[in-house]
Parts: C-alpha cells; sequence; structure tokens
C-alpha cells in the first residue's frame, strides 16, 4: 500500500485545524469558498507552504469550473511559488511540480513544461517515475534525441522498466530501427506497468513485426483490439468516431456519392491528361511518399487538397480537375483527407499500413494502368484498379499495394467523409 504523503512541515501541524477547515470546503466542491479561505490562510501565513499549495487547488478547481485558461495560469504559478518557500515537505514538492508540469501541458506550454520537469529530476535524481516524464515533456515538443537519451538512463538504473522501454522502443521505431525496437515494444507491454497500455505501442509493434515478416504482429493486434485500442484486428486507426459503419470496401450507391462517382468516370480522361501534362513538365511537383510506408520502389504524388484547404498554387497546373472537383464538399471540404495524383513505378512493394481515421472513406481512380502486376489489398480481399473506373475502400483497415508490372501506374485519389458523418461533425471535427 502506498505511504500517505507528508504535506504538513513543522510550522503548518500548528495550524493544521485550520487547513483542513478550507480543504474540506474544496473536497465538498465549494470551490470559491475554499478558494477564499486558502487566501486568507496565505495572507496571514505566507511562509505556510500547504496554504499555498490548497490556494493553487483550488483556482486549479476554479479553472476548471469556469473553464477559464486565466484562472489556470494563476494556478500554474501558485504551484511554483509553493516550492520556493522555505521547509517545504519534499511530497509537497512533488505533487506541485508534477501538478504544475501536467496544467503546462493542458495549456499546450510545453517549453515550461519541460522546465518544471527538469527542476523535479534535479531535484529528486533517484526517482525514474520524473525521468520517464521528462522524457514525455521532450516528445511532445518533438526533441526525440533528448528523450531517447532521457530513457537510456533511465533503462540504465532500472532496467525492468516497462514505460521507460516502451517509450524507447518507440523512438527506436521512428528512428527506422525497426529489429532493435521490437524488444523494447514488446517486453514494454508484457510489463503491465502504468503508462504502457496505450493504442501507439501495440500499433507500432504490430508494424515492426510486420515489417520483419514475423506473423505475431497479429497476436499484438487482437490483444490492442481486446484491449480497446482499435475497432478491430483488421480497422486499426486511432482517430476515431464511434459506430461509423465499419467494411473495407464499399460499393458508390452504399456512399451515396454518386454524382461525384459519375463525375470522376465520365471525366477520367481530362483528369489523367491534365495529371499527365504535369508529369511531363513540372515533374518536381510529384513529391516521394514521406510516411516511410514503402518497403522499396518509387512513389510520388501531386496533392491538390490536404486537410480540406485547396492548394492554389497546384490546381494552377490542372485547373479542369480541380474545376470538376469544387462541386463536390464531401471531398474538398474532408479536413481528414486529401485529394492527390499518385504515380507508383515499378518494383515497389508498400507495406501494410493504417490510415490514421475511421472518418473517411478513399477513392482511387485509375488513370494510367499497366496490363497486369499491379494490385492492392485492403484487410482480406485483393483488387485491381481499372482505367476509368474508381475503387472505394476505408484506409483505417489494413491495407498493401504492390506494383510488379512493367511501366507506371498512374491513380487520382480523392478522400470523402464517412457518409454516416453528421453536418455539425463534418464542420466541428479536428483536422488531420
Amino acid at each position: 500500500k502506498k505511504k500517505k504523503p507528508k504535506l504538513l512541515n513543522k510550522f503548518d501541524k500548528t495550524i493544521k485545524a485550520e487547513l483542513d477547515a478550507a480543504e474540506k470546503l474544496r473536497k465538498k466542491g465549494k470551490v470559491e469558498e475554499a478558494l477564499r479561505a486558502f487566501e486568507a490562510l496565505v495572507n496571514q501565513y505566507p511562509q505556510s507552504p500547504r496554504a499555498r499549495y490548497g490556494k493553487a487547488q483550488s483556482e486549479d478547481d476554479l479553472a476548471e469550473k469556469m473553464r477559464s485558461n486565466e484562472m489556470l495560469q494563476q494556478a500554474i504559478n501558485t504551484y511554483d511559488e509553493v516550492v520556493s518557500l522555505p521547509n517545504v515537505p519534499s511530497d509537497l514538492i512533488k505533487l506541485s511540480l508534477k501538478r504544475e508540469a501536467d496544467r503546462q501541458q493542458f495549456l499546450g506550454r510545453m517549453r515550461g513544461s519541460l522546465i518544471t520537469l527538469q527542476k523535479l529530476v534535479q531535484l529528486f535524481p533517484s526517482e525514474t517515475s520524473f525521468k520517464n516524464d521528462l522524457g514525455v515533456g521532450y516528445l511532445l515538443i518533438g526533441d526525440n534525441s533528448n528523450a531517447k537519451k532521457v530513457y537510456e538512463e533511465v533503462l540504465s538504473l532500472a532496467p525492468n522498466d516497462g514505460f521507460a522501454k516502451v517509450h524507447y522502443g518507440f523512438i527506436l521505431k521512428a528512428e527506422n530501427k525497426i529489429a532493435e525496437s521490437i524488444p523494447y515494444l514488446q517486453e514494454g507491454l508484457e510489463s503491465g506497468d502504468p503508462g504502457t497500455d496505450d493504442g501507439r505501442f501495440y500499433f507500432h509493434l504490430g508494424d515492426a513485426l510486420q515489417r520483419m515478416g514475423d506473423k505475431e504482429a497479429y497476436k499484438w493486434y487482437e490483444l490492442g483490439y481486446q484491449r480497446g485500442h482499435f475497432a478491430s484486428v483488421w480497422q486499426r486507426s486511432l482517430y476515431n468516431v464511434k459506430g461509423l459503419k465499419a467494411q473495407p470496401w464499399w460499393t458508390a450507391r452504399e456512399t451515396g456519392y454518386t454524382e461525384l462517382v459519375k463525375s470522376l468516370e465520365k471525366n477520367w480522361k481530362l483528369i489523367r491528361d491534365e495529371g499527365l501534362a504535369v508529369m511531363d513538365k513540372k515533374r518536381s511537383l510529384f513529391l516521394p511518399e514521406d510516411e516511410n510506408l514503402r518497403e522499396k520502389g518509387d512513389w510520388s504524388q501531386f496533392t491538390l487538397w490536404q486537410q480540406g484547404r485547396k492548394n492554389e498554387n497546384a490546381c494552377k497546373s490542372v485547373p479542369k480537375t480541380c474545376a470538376l472537383l469544387e462541386r463536390f464538399p464531401e471531398a474538398t471540404g474532408c479536413r481528414r483527407g486529401q485529394i492527390k495524383y499518385s504515380i507508383m513505378h515499378p518494383g515497389t512493394h508498400v507495406w501494410p499500413h493504417t490510415g490514421p481515421t475511421n472518418c473517411r472513406l478513399r477513392m482511387h481512380l485509375g488513370l494510367v494502368i499497366p496490363k497486369e502486376g499491379c494490385r492492392i489489398r485492403c484487410a482480406q480481399e485483393n483488387r485491381d484498379w481499372e482505367e476509368g473506373k474508381v475503387l472505394i475502400f476505408d484506409d483505417s483497415f489494413e491495407h498493401e499495394v504492390w506494383q510488379d508490372a512493367e511501366s507506371y501506374r498512374l491513380i487520382f485519389i480523392v478522400d470523402v467523409w464517412h457518409p454516416e458523418l453528421t453536418a455539425q461533425q463534418r464542420r466541428t471535427l479536428p483536422a488531420i
């Protein structure tokens, strides 16, 4: 059983009754009264750490109640003041700084929280949990190399720390050290330590195993599904709206977007010819796929809309295609998708992978399709592209692509909102 933290210094023990009375108000949810009581105590006993901490907690509660970032900033400042007082019990320092860092992250003050976490690590160098939090602080600002150093340090002090292991494995995987990442992710998840049961770790462990050709991947996907991180073993997107119809392949009629599909199929040659002209004259507009999804080969994309924003410059090169699409807000307004040309050259294999969200469906219009050698698998079914025809699949399901033809394959990709999303959801879901 955890020891109860010691929050009172010698002086605070002498005013315990007054502190308890104020705390009782806070515990009962009488936030404003509690804040007034703690403020009075801070004025009367400015050197009392516990009174100052109570004031910070009351401001924190009030910020929650009022949904006020200003009040939360006030609480953050007060937590910081606690630590600078004389004779503060170490348990109180830990609680204050930990909460301060947490609230700074909540406000998006990542650099501020990093400074707070560094302070904690300096004050309590033997506590690995603070180092683990500091590692997360670095990851949140995208500083993987400092995060990596922190987790190496933790693992040298506590070789079985599951939290450090999953995060270290996660960083190795991001560095494309696939084989090396596997034991860390796996042992970290097996530890069951707090903070390890996160969909991202199951996602990346499975992906690393798949890339090594290891069928154990599906055991971990199954476990991730059982733990509630994935909608199913095959559908492993992490940014989801619950309850949307889920199937790998769709027909135009099932989506309800028949007008869009008809328009794409009717105008496929126009879309193709504008794309080919860009390939001829402005090839540099096609950018290589950069999400590390290729095992091998050459795959580039020319994007017209991204996250519901039109790329005006790109559309100057394919004006008729863009004009055609403007009539279809389910596509141009899909802030969780893209509209783009995609060219894939022979000898390309795209690893099995999963899109980020179940909120979109993906249309593929065949533009230049070699006679044989090109195929796509979504979940457990393979399909082939045809020139002038639209394929529709849900890319939140695992899918994989092979290009073993004699010549290049060109398709046009149009993402659309999942048809079951309401107008309100389409307006308010954050972009991806």
